[in-house]
């Protein structure tokens, strides 16, 4: 059984057969978005993630069971121009996979803009990081600034929907040396969006760089983007940086899921998106 403390699930890996067991959380509203995404994506681009296999939402501990994805997560290791295509066509497959007509019945994803806006507003009022530096509190108060800034903004076009996994952890991809494709594994934030908002989840996530090897820029070189689409890019990636700012000022120093210093790392990221 493999789990960290701040983990939604538990999974246990047995042969080619996954279960997943949701343990923290609105538990059955992660299971029924993971379940739904495996079940569109198995009509719609099948092999792209796990096969559905089972689900119990009545059980004591929620679970789906799934067909084991081959290959190792992208986390953890540079991230080399073969690896980073393979990504890109998986990423582009699945925001293509679901038809229009099924995609707009599908719930908009959880952490999406305006509920990532509103979250960042009721945080940013409520308190202050308790151990946060100087630069860290500095970059904060620029980032609110540039979010009030940005609602009095004219907004590029409505985007086009995309199915969206909701998780930019490089963990959550995983490179098949046999295939030379990337598959993809955990949707419980999953749901609809859009390209450039899941394109920004991935690039901002701290997975992306604070261990280094992913070259974002090469990486979003490989969609073909339209111009309100960038615009909408670097709106995203601000929101998406600053949103991950929130979550580094806010960690716990005593049980750290980063290295130390990442906070003020996260800060120059943010000051350098915000130009």
């Amino acid at each position: 059984m493999n789990a960290v403390p701040w983990s939604t699930h538990a999974v246990e890996i047995r042969g080619d057969v996954v279960t997943k067991r949701y343990r923290k959380g609105d538990v059955r509203a992660l299971l029924d978005r993971e379940w739904q995404a495996l079940t569109l994506l198995d009509v719609h681009a099948p092999g792209l993630a796990p096969a559905p296999l089972a689900v119990d939402r009545e059980a004591a501990v929620p679970t789906v069971v799934m067909s084991r994805m081959p290959g190792v997560p992208l986390r953890g290791a540079p991230v080399d121009a073969k690896r980073l295509s393979a990504l890109a066509e998986a990423l582009d497959a699945l925001y293509r996979a679901v038809p229009h007509d099924r995609l707009v019945r599908v719930p908009v994803r959880p952490g999406h803009e305006a509920g990532l806006i509103g979250q960042l507003r009721t945080r940013y009022a409520r308190n202050a990081p308790p151990a946060a530096g100087a630069a860290v509190c500095e970059a904060l108060r620029e980032g609110m600034a540039w979010l009030d800034g940005r609602d009095r903004a004219a907004a590029p076009g409505e985007p086009v929907p995309v199915f969206g996994p909701g998780d930019g952890n490089l963990a959550n991809y995983l490179w098949d040396a046999e295939t030379s494709r990337v598959g993809v594994v955990d949707f419980e934030d999953s749901g609809r969006s859009d390209r450039a908002f899941e394109l920004a989840e991935i690039t901002e996530h701290v997975a992306g760089w604070v261990d280094g090897g992913f070259d974002a820029t090469a990486f979003l070189d490989c969609f073909e983007l339209t111009a309100e689409e960038r615009i909408r890019l670097r709106e995203c990636r601000r929101l998406l940086a600053l949103t991950w700012l929130f979550i580094l000022a806010f960690e716990d120093p005593a049980h750290r899921r980063n290295p130390p210093g990442t906070a003020e790392r996260q800060a120059g990221r943010l000051r350098e998106l915000l130009g």
